[in-house]
């Protein structure tokens, strides 16, 4: 049968290492207390840099002139916005004494502050904005304190975000977004909108919920594309964000985004902030090119590392079902992951291993009893040093499981012993308060005295129920309305920076019912080993696991996938940075999936490249490529789906040297040597006979 060619669309398949904030804020206040904010076994080398293909001289220069317009000038346009004492800000802050202060820390990074006072009321406005000198990003956080004696009047509305762009020429604004994580098929679905004039789109996780990446309309990441270029823009905040896109008139376009509510008046000391907004610009209309521009950005000045090193690729293991964690089991897949040989690299503990068996909830949802942070007794009377001393003696690690935040168990610690930190309100039980500094210091403490004696290497952090919100507004009164979600979201961000500030090798697992916490804020701290709760043991998992990867790794570069393996086909879908097989070490197929993710896991931190558009059908291919140029290495991987009728298929890769000889192995077999541009030109024909089956093929380049 003749190959078809497949033509890729990005509209059918797209939709700082700082650690306290866009300026590396040492110090953050919460309610008048001040908290500071601030070896990998197998190590991605550190991966791509910018360069003249991607930053073009006129992205940087878009970048500068929205600086300068907006941040730098001497009489900005400010890119937020807010109401005081019913007064519009700009007109508040043209009248309020304005201090400015910039640094230049290196690292690619140039920092400005400006703060304005209000001698009236004590109101104290500071902005802290970042320019990158190595890309065409910005970005910036508003801070909101009160340093008079009385209570400051209401400050209401406020949008981190608040500005105004101008089109130019033909064309329209078009909207390239992705669906938030819901644990559905199509959690990550692209889609885009066409912003025609008079058209207003609104964004933002459902209303009961303050996950930050929950929903059809919660993914805080966008791809504004205009005449000639455009700008990626994300929203980082790990709680209840809103957006709007709204067109004026023929060529201008509103974005406004920020905490959903907000009309609240600060107390002495008290301070809250705003969303982390960050744009990247981009030239040209290659819209792929502009999401490897955000890749390279994203890994350079956001990803966490540990030791200065970025999280390793995993292979790792659970030794039970929910609940049923216990020393025989433990011991069992210890046992399997340090044997010699062995491409595991970590045992995953998940929920289920602290006293649940006697609480409100009972059977298989016994693991929901949360609230008592200590190994069981009767399971695991010893706890876990013996299996961690004998992981980290082999060159492996260990992943444990909590869920600090929801306090489900009516008979736990937290809810007899200390019921003052808790807020009532969430679907599954209470809200540790986190904007509480005595809970929040408690919480630290005590999860960081466990990291140290348990040799905790990933601390794995869930959410589940319907979410924080309800419980934070169940507890705000007329004139405090978002008051204590913003507590909250700092002292969740104040707890991560910590238990990175006195543990300098541990790496943070986010993860809110699947992955509904991964704002860019979230993603600073940590990455989600478990992108989606959509797990089966069927094909329909298969599907849907192929096409989130399409989607989402054009956004986040290091995720993991957890799922059950079968044939090829079910087992190639999961290959990811991270790879979890739910149903044992030693599943049939397990070896060969260990054997192909530990060949091809590090690539996929380079460029990335759709070479199909995304589907969710059962009669397609779907196939992508990862890229190392700076390794001269990539990866393409291959999906004939159930009903295709096609046997054959051809896809022209992209980004490689012209002129290199690369050597290519499909891992079922066979060998050739083909040029870059053959390649990219002429393209890489892949025949799968049977359906559904998968191919993986490598290539490297012959130096």
């Amino acid at each position: 049968m003749k190959a078809a060619k497949c033509k890729t669309r990005l509209s059918d398949f797209m939709g700082v290492a700082s650690m306290g904030g866009p300026c590396m804020r040492r110090k953050l206040r919460l309610t008048g207390v001040v908290w500071s904010s601030v070896v990998a076994f197998f190590l991605f080398r550190e991966t791509l840099t910018a360069d003249s293909e991607l930053v073009t001289p006129a992205a940087v220069q878009e970048r500068d002139r929205w600086s300068q317009q907006h941040i730098l000038g001497e009489k900005p346009v400010l890119p937020f916005s807010f109401i005081y004492g019913g007064r519009d800000s700009g007109e508040l802050l043209s009248q309020w004494k304005l201090r400015v202060r910039s640094r230049n820390p290196g690292a690619g990074r140039t920092e400005r502050s400006m703060t304005w006072s209000d001698p009236a009321t004590g109101m104290v406005v500071r902005c802290e904005s970042v320019e990158y000198t190595d890309y065409p990003a910005v970005e910036w956080i508003v801070y909101f304190r009160n340093t008079g004696i009385k209570d400051t009047l209401i400050l209401k509305e406020i949008q981190g975000l608040d500005t105004r762009f101008e089109k130019s020429g033909n064309g329209e604004f078009l909207l390239h977004c992705n669906k938030g994580d819901f644990c559905a098929m199509d959690s990550y679905e692209p889609y885009q909108v066409s912003l025609t004039p008079g058209l207003e789109q609104k964004f933002g996780p459902p209303d009961a919920s303050g996950k930050s990446c929950d929903g059809p309309r919660g993914w805080p990441y966008y791809n504004l594309q205009m005449p000639g270029g455009g700008l990626i823009l994300a929203i980082g905040w790990p709680g209840q964000w809103a957006s709007s896109f709204k067109r004026g008139d023929a060529n201008s376009l509103r974005i406004v985004a920020g905490q959903q509510t907000t009309h609240l008046s600060l107390k002495p000391g008290e301070e809250i902030r705003t969303p982390l907004i960050a744009m990247v610009f981009y030239s040209g209309d290659d819209l792929v090119q502009a999401q490897n521009l955000w890749r390279r950005w994203f890994v350079a000045h956001n990803m966490p590392r540990a030791r200065g090193k970025l999280p390793p690729p995993m292979i790792s293991t659970c030794p039970s079902p929910l609940a049923e964690q216990s020393e025989v089991n433990c011991r069992a897949v210890t046992e399997i992951i340090a044997a010699p040989g062995s491409k595991l690299t970590a045992l995953w503990v998940d929920a289920g291993w602290y006293p649940c068996d006697n609480g409100t909830y009972a059977g298989s949802d016994r693991w929901l009893n949360t609230g008592t942070w200590i190994p069981d007794p009767v399971r695991l009377p010893n706890g876990f040093s013996e299996f961690t001393e004998k992981l980290h003696a082999n060159g492996k690690q260990f992943i444990l499981w909590f869920e600090p935040e929801r306090v489900g168990d009516t008979n736990s610690w937290l809810a007899r012993d200390r019921p003052d930190w808790l807020l009532p309100g969430t679907s599954h039980g209470a809200l540790l308060n986190l904007g509480n500094p005595e809970a929040l210091q408690w919480l630290i403490n005590h999860v960081s005295g466990m990291i140290r004696s348990e040799g905790i290497d990933w601390y794995r952090e869930d959410m589940n129920g319907g979410g924080p919100l309800p419980a934070c507004r169940k507890h705000d009164v007329s004139d405090r309305q978002g008051m204590t979600e913003n507590l909250y979201v700092q002292g969740h961000l104040a707890f991560w920076d910590q238990l990175r500030l006195r543990h300098p090798g541990l790496f943070i697992d986010s993860c809110a019912s699947g992955g509904r916490r991964n704002d860019l804020e979230s993603m600073r701290r940590a990455v989600p080993l478990c992108r989606t709760d959509f797990v089966s043991k069927t094909r329909t998992n298969a599907l849907a696991t192929q096409s989130q990867t399409l989607a989402l790794a054009a956004w986040l570069p290091y995720y993991g996938n957890a799922g059950f393996f079968a044939e090829p086909f079910m087992t190639r879908s999961y290959y990811a940075p991270s790879m979890t097989p739910w149903d044992g070490p030693t599943v049939s197929g397990a070896q060969q999936a260990y054997d192909e993710c530990s060949r091809v896991a590090h690539l996929m931190l380079g460029d990335f490249y759709p070479l199909t558009p995304y589907s969710l059908k059962d009669d397609v291919w779907l196939a992508w490529q990862f890229d190392r140029p700076d390794l001269g290495e990539g990866v393409v991987q291959v999906f004939r789906r159930p009903d295709s009728g096609e046997q054959s298929m051809n896809f022209k890769l992209r980004g490689l040297e012209s002129k290199a000889r690369f050597e290519v192995e499909n891992f079922d077999g066979g060998k050739e040597v083909r040029t870059g541009r053959e390649l990219m030109q002429q393209g890489l024909t892949v025949t799968l006979k049977e359906k559904p089956s998968a191919a993986v093929i490598a290539y490297r380049s012959l130096r």
